[in-house]
């Protein structure tokens, strides 16, 4: 089992196994068979007012990482997150988003997450 990160953007690769868009709205300018998503659990994307206040430049990605987990223990999200970790946990996993800065983005907190 392995949950990589990618840029949405990127082509699909045969590696990528299950592949799950981890953002809250659909990436701008492509159409869904280029991007061949397998899942899109919006219950798992920063809120709003998360993401805009991160992406002002108001505070760090350590802090932005701590308020996205406490986001993450809400219900919907526990559930969700519970699910996507049995997928995870049965083969290959690429977490898609369409951060310019994927390492530094949401979406390597939740493979951090899934990986344990």
């Amino acid at each position: 089992m392995s949950v990589r990160v990618r840029r949405v953007y990127d082509p699909p690769e045969p590696a990528d196994g299950v592949r799950v868009l981890v953002d809250r709205l659909w990436p701008r300018g492509l159409s869904k068979d280029a991007a061949r998503v397998d899942a899109w659990p919006k219950a798992l994307t920063p809120s709003t007012e998360l993401r805009r206040w991160y992406h002002a430049g108001e505070g760090s990605y350590e802090e932005f990482a701590q308020r996205y987990e406490a986001e993450l223990a809400a219900p919907e999200a526990v559930e969700s997150l519970d699910r996507l970790r049995e997928s995870a946990h049965q083969g290959d996993m690429t977490l898609l988003t369409a951060s310019k800065t994927p390492d530094r983005s949401h979406a390597t907190v939740l493979a951090g997450l899934l990986g344990s």
